[in-house]
């Protein structure tokens, strides 16, 4: 078997974990600021601050179980990956690819709909 050709998927895959753990955790706050100082001053008060505030916590629990779902996804793909049988390591070739396009179907997903109720709070339409 071509070395070649074994190492070329999984280098694919070593660049996706990457970019996957080095992308920022959705909510958290930035460096500095003052949210992640938690200053009184910062907290907001009135109705239109707490329905921010609630759609700020929806939108990072639809982030998070998004996450859990393409951790499952590329963690049985990488099970069948290290396996010993070769029928495994065939079937996670086609695991990968379905599970490569399965997840940028789903950030483009998820990125739509964050726009859509970014653009739904900002104009109201």
């Amino acid at each position: 078997m071509n070395r070649a050709r074994v190492r070329a998927p999984a280098t694919v895959l070593a660049i996706v974990a990457t970019v996957l753990l080095a992308s920022p955790v959705p909510g958290a706050p930035a460096p500095g600021s003052a949210l992640g100082r938690g200053d009184a001053s910062s907290t907001p008060s009135g109705p239109v601050a707490n329905f921010t505030a609630a759609l700020n916590r929806l939108v990072e629990l639809v982030g998070l179980a998004g996450s859990a779902i393409l951790t499952l996804v590329w963690a049985r793909v990488a099970l069948s990956w290290f396996s010993n049988d070769l029928t495994k390591k065939i079937q996670a070739k086609d695991r990968a690819r379905d599970a490569l396009i399965g997840t940028l179907l789903f950030v483009a997903a998820v990125s739509g709909l964050v726009w859509g109720l970014a653009h739904w709070v900002v104009t109201g339409t």
